[in-house]
């Protein structure tokens, strides 16, 4: 054990401990998301695997299985774009249309094979050769390429996936956006680090010790996914559709022209809908329910989801989580007024009125009304 050796044997070992439960919880929940995050978890451990085992003096990876096709970096690209589908949506399932997105991996595989399986010697002289020099380039350049081509699609995905969500869920606290954002910028993070340590590499012809440093920040960033990974948030009814959301989207900035409520050019079945959503709120008081959702509201008015959202969006002006969050804030300062002698704390009131936590009412406060609880209240 050394300092080389033990954060890189500690983030292997943990990347292939969270790899099997992952995959056992997945199987065992039936949830395709857990499987994927676990295979990522693989990749980190194999991206580990050759500096692990190289300073822990095992050579078994360079004699024996020279120019076996240990690399799985093709692997990631779509294995992470696959898991953001399906963490957004829990009926999301591989299909065979999906296959092409393996399609360079195989290539790579059966390039490396067909020389391996040729023995030592032909392997030898494929190291010696022009054609592995340019190959290794191309590997590089399809490597940079797919993760690329497939982060910034989940990219996208997540700033899709936080619009809509904002449209679907009153209590966003359901979802947890950062662990996204932050899983993004991980992975952004560790493959510049990555190629900036290559091109150090190739200048001034580091040896293994001084490549250690990409290799300690790859330990931490498998860690840090690892117990981030396993420990998020899991909700059951995301249903995010990627193929139907561009055109929600491009809808809801259409109708969504001002902050007042106004019934000018609306259809009359959506006005009809926001007059009945109106009155059950008033009679029913619906947004007391703290994880309220689109899906719920919408079977409980008998209509369906697309036409509600666009009833809210152009009667109020408002978003779904909006619209709800404003009537939990009336709920909480009716309460808080009624309580002349403050027997209650803001916070009381405020999950009395809706919402889950206080950061949830803070936020959603501040953006209503543009100014905190406390201040609100001191200036009325």
């Amino acid at each position: 054990m050394s300092i080389y050796t033990t954060p890189l044997q500690f983030g292997y070992f943990f990347s292939l401990l969270l790899w099997i439960l992952l995959l056992i919880r997945g199987y065992k929940n039936q949830r395709l998301s857990d499987k994927l995050l676990g295979w990522i978890m693989f990749i980190l451990a194999m991206e580990l695997q050759d500096y692990t085992f190289g300073f822990a003096g095992i050579n078994f990876l360079w004699n024996e299985l020279n120019g076996f096709p240990r690399s799985v970096s093709l692997l990631f690209g779509p294995i992470v774009y696959f898991y953001f589908l399906a963490q957004t949506n829990r009926s999301f399932v591989l299909k065979k249309t999906h296959l092409w997105h393996f399609l360079p991996y195989v290539a790579y595989v059966l390039y490396k094979l067909f020389f391996f399986l040729q023995g030592p010697e032909r392997v030898e002289i494929l190291h010696q050769s022009t054609l592995d020099l340019v190959m290794t380039y191309v590997l590089r350049i399809c490597l940079i390429g797919s993760f690329v081509y497939y982060l910034s699609k989940c990219s996208s995905i997540y700033r899709k996936y936080r619009k809509w969500s904002l449209d679907q869920f009153s209590n966003l606290e359901l979802i947890d956006f950062k662990w996204f954002r932050n899983f993004i910028f991980c992975m952004i993070f560790w493959l510049i680090f990555r190629e900036f340590m290559h091109v150090m590499d190739v200048i001034f012809e580091l040896d293994f010790y001084q490549d250690w440093w990409w290799n300690l920040a790859l330990a931490a960033v498998a860690i840090y996914i690892g117990l981030k990974g396993f420990s998020q948030k899991q909700p059951a009814r995301i249903s995010f559709d990627l193929d139907k959301v561009d055109s929600f989207i491009k809808h809801e900035a259409s109708v969504l022209p001002e902050k007042t409520v106004s019934t000018k050019g609306v259809d009359s079945e959506k006005v009809q809908i926001a007059k009945k959503l109106k009155e059950i709120m008033e009679n029913d008081s619906l947004y007391l329910q703290p994880e309220l959702s689109l899906q719920e509201l919408a079977q409980y008015l008998q209509t369906n989801p697309a036409l509600l959202s666009a009833a809210i969006n152009q009667v109020f002006g408002k978003n779904f989580n909006e619209y709800i969050n404003g009537l939990r804030i009336d709920e909480f300062v009716r309460k808080y007024n009624a309580d002349s002698n403050h027997r209650f704390t803001l916070l009381s009131h405020a999950l009395d009125s809706g919402f889950n936590s206080k950061a949830t009412f803070n936020r959603a406060f501040k953006k209503i009304k543009g100014s905190s609880p406390q201040e609100f209240l001191n200036s009325q």
